[in-house]
């Protein structure tokens, strides 16, 4: 398994053949086969709550009844596990692959935290041994039968998203941006990264719109507005929707305790109602196309 590579001495495993990474990507995809939307969350720089927008994604889609996997293949800094609140190493399932932990209803989570002894070990690793992490994670985990997929990446486009993109063909990137235009010129990057490596754009998500008060309710703009829609537009890319910075979300973060109110209850889970609206349909759409 991918924890006794000694992560926190830099070990690279024993060398892989040619036959190993063949057999190894087929059996990966045997087991994404019988998963029928696999999303990779994606950025063009850190900073932008693409974890946030991971989370709440799987917890929306889990929330509307579809039986949703959560992936943190952020080997070096994963968050996922802490912010659902969720402790333990992962453990071997009944066909010799790895078990996933039960996250909410219809929700199930695996990242690479769970593999580790200790939860604040560094994870050394250079470009192969991050391959074959990623790879046995989506050839080793006991998925069975999922609606959506929700792969949560490390910002950038270095090994980690183009690992995903060769060995999940099928992938559709979900690219996060803030709409500062620091952020923005990175995003475009991501975007030409995903058009570099075939990867399919499901679309755009512009995260911290606005601040929501904690007093007044009212929205007050950090940054820049529009940003994500000008850029999605000039890229011709779909704009999947925004979602403002409610403190509520990061203190529930640092938790371990994700917000669960009904959709209409406030500005941030309105606007979340909307982004997966928008998921859905572009994932109906996308899946008519092939």
């Amino acid at each position: 398994m991918v924890a006794d590579e000694k992560p926190g001495q830099g070990g690279q495993g024993d060398p892989e053949t040619l036959a190993d990474v063949w057999e190894a990507e087929i059996k990966a995809r045997e087991r994404l086969e019988l998963i029928r939307h696999k999303l990779l969350v994606m950025s063009g720089k850190g900073g932008v709550g693409k974890s946030t927008v991971a989370v709440y994604l799987a917890l929306g889609l889990a929330r509307r009844g579809y039986h949703v996997g959560l992936l943190d293949v952020d080997l070096h800094g994963p968050d996922i596990a802490r912010m659902l609140g969720l402790k333990g190493r992962l453990h071997m399932g009944p066909e010799g692959g790895i078990q996933p932990q039960a996250g909410r209803e219809n929700l199930e989570v695996v990242s690479i935290e769970g593999l580790l002894a200790d939860r604040d070990a560094p994870v050394i690793w250079r470009g192969p041994m991050k391959h074959k992490a990623i790879r046995q994670f989506l050839g080793e985990v006991e998925w069975g039968r999922l609606d959506y997929l929700i792969i949560d990446s490390p910002p950038g486009t270095g090994d980690e998203p183009m690992s995903v993109a060769q060995v999940v063909t099928d992938a559709r990137a979900v690219i996060v941006t803030t709409p500062q235009e620091v952020a923005l010129a990175d995003v475009r990057k991501a975007i030409n990264f995903c058009r570099h490596v075939n990867l399919a754009i499901l679309g755009l998500v512009e995260n911290m719109s606005g601040l929501i008060c904690p007093h007044c309710g009212g929205e007050i703009y950090l940054f820049r507005q529009g940003g994500g829609q000008r850029t999605a537009t000039a890229k011709g890319i779909p704009f999947l929707g925004s979602l403002p910075f409610d403190l509520r979300v990061m203190e529930g973060g640092d938790l371990g305790l994700p917000l669960t109110e009904s959709p209409e209850s406030s500005p941030f889970s309105r606007a979340l109602t909307v982004l997966l609206d928008a998921v859905e349909a572009r994932c109906r759409e996308m899946g008519q196309e092939k």
